[in-house]
């Protein structure tokens, strides 16, 4: 289940990697080494070197802000599609989608097989956005273009635990 979720991932062309706690820091380094600035939401328990933390910025400051760090509620392996509902570790809505990359860690025992399992641990009354690959669209003459609804890269680290 965990090798599907990884090979879905990057059908969607995503970056993934998976990694031990002790591998998370150069995990994190690795998928960062691009950005000059990150964000991570206020309840994130993981320390991010040089990171803001989201206390409510701006629309203006996150899109000058190169990256995010969340967590995830759930990864559904028949899919490759990551899903947050926007409890501490994963903030606001508004920091996964202004940021150009979005770097999402999912915990091993958080992906599930299919989407009626990721649904069953859901709560319908919590706010969610379901990520399937960076953001694309092809809705102009067919031709595909990235970063038009969200982050243009999306780095999933799936963390052993």
């Amino acid at each position: 289940m965990l090798d599907q979720f990884v090979a879905r991932v990057a059908d969607y062309r995503a970056e993934v990697s998976r990694c031990s706690p002790a591998e998370l820091d150069a995990a994190l380094l690795g998928a960062l080494a691009e950005s000059a600035s990150v964000v991570v939401p206020a309840g994130l328990v993981l320390a991010v070197p040089g990171a803001l933390i989201d206390d409510g910025l701006s629309a203006a400051a996150l899109d000058a802000i190169d990256a995010a760090v969340t967590g995830a509620a759930v990864g559904i392996a028949e899919t490759g599609t990551v899903v947050l509902d926007h409890r501490g570790d994963q903030g606001r809505r508004i920091i996964t989608l202004l940021p150009d990359l979005h770097v999402c860690i999912v915990r091993e025992s958080q992906v599930v097989p299919s989407i009626g399992a990721a649904l069953a641990l859901l709560d319908p009354a919590r706010p969610q956005t379901w990520i399937s690959g960076p953001s694309a669209t092809s809705d102009i003459e067919l031709s595909r273009v990235e970063g038009v609804h969200g982050p243009r890269r999306l780095h999933v680290i799936l963390l052993a635990d």
